[in-house]
């Protein structure tokens, strides 16, 4: 005869694991906001005729890329987030089909923006040629893993095709990641050098992979 454990009531069970589920997606959710608000925040400067300075010159000068890099990343991290939501993954397949074709577009959006924009943009003062190279390996890798996740679902290799995508996504989160590590020396009013902020910011896009590869390696 089944026992109810710990005086829980086994109705209770399945609803405790419906919330538990979302609190993955609900993480992502909310490091992705930094970006979506910085994001937010450009768009407001471009259109609202913001003063034009050293950091921001670059877009004004060439606006189109930066608002299809911001408006993709908004998608791409948002509507990316729902799908590490099991129930939606596996129960609702049709959903995960359909918000597949919206992510896939706006991932690769995403990447080969913001590849054009750090070929093509001068570089601001607080940037430097590490860092430059960096984000052209992030966002190869980015492409790369989107483009062998479609290849993946494709040849139906569905656990290749999860992995390759939370690899694409974990990229794209960088930049959350990074605002959370920057905040730190600059609370601390200690700016980091040029050479310092590359690392640091490369170290948070490992970091989300190292994060990605272990959830990858866990399921």
């Amino acid at each position: 005869m089944a026992t109810v454990s710990e005086g829980v009531h086994p109705a209770i069970r399945p609803a405790a694991r419906r919330r538990r589920e979302w609190l993955v997606p609900a993480g992502l959710i909310l490091l992705s906001l930094i970006p979506v608000l910085a994001g937010a925040v450009r768009l407001g400067e471009l259109t609202g005729g913001a003063p034009i300075t050293d950091r921001n010159a670059r877009f004004f000068d060439s606006p189109v890329p930066v608002v299809i890099h911001i408006v993709a990343v908004v998608v791409y991290s948002l509507l990316g987030a729902f799908q590490f939501a099991p129930s939606l993954r596996r129960g609702r397949r049709q959903w995960h089909r359909i918000a597949g074709r919206i992510l896939i577009p706006a991932g690769l959006l995403s990447a080969l923006s913001g590849l054009w924009m750090a070929l093509f943009y001068a570089l601001p003062p607080s940037d430097g040629l590490l860092l430059l190279v960096l984000r052209l390996i992030f966002g190869i890798a980015m492409t790369a893993s989107i483009v062998l996740g479609i290849r993946a679902v494709i040849r139906r290799d569905f656990a290749g095709h999860g992995a390759w995508m939370t690899r694409a996504y974990a990229i794209a989160l960088g930049a959350g990641t990074q605002a959370l590590i920057l905040i730190v020396p600059e609370v601390l009013s200690s700016p980091p050098d040029v050479t310092t902020r590359a690392v640091l910011m490369g170290g948070a896009w490992a970091i989300n992979l190292a994060v990605a590869e272990y959830f990858i390696r866990k399921r």
